[in-house]
C-alpha cells in the first residue's frame, strides 16, 4: 500500500495534482448554480425598484 501511495517516488507531483483536478470539477459543478443564484437575486433587486419607481410615479 505505501508503494501505491508513494507512486515510485512520484507522489509529490501525483497527489497535488489529483488535487487540483477535483478542485477544478467541484468548482465546476458548483458554479453554474451559484451564477444562477446571483442572476436571481439581480433580477428581483431590479424588479423591486422598477415596481417602487412605478409606485412613485403613479
Amino acid at each position: 500500500m505505501t508503494d501505491f501511495l508513494a507512486m515510485g517516488g512520484y507522489a509529490a507531483y501525483v497527489w497535488p495534482a489529483y488535487a487540483v483536478f477535483f478542485a477544478v470539477l467541484a468548482w465546476d459543478y458548483a458554479a453554474p448554480a451559484l451564477r444562477r443564484r446571483r442572476a436571481l437575486r439581480e433580477l428581483r433587486a431590479r424588479l423591486a425598484r422598477q415596481s417602487v419607481r412605478k409606485g412613485a410615479s403613479a
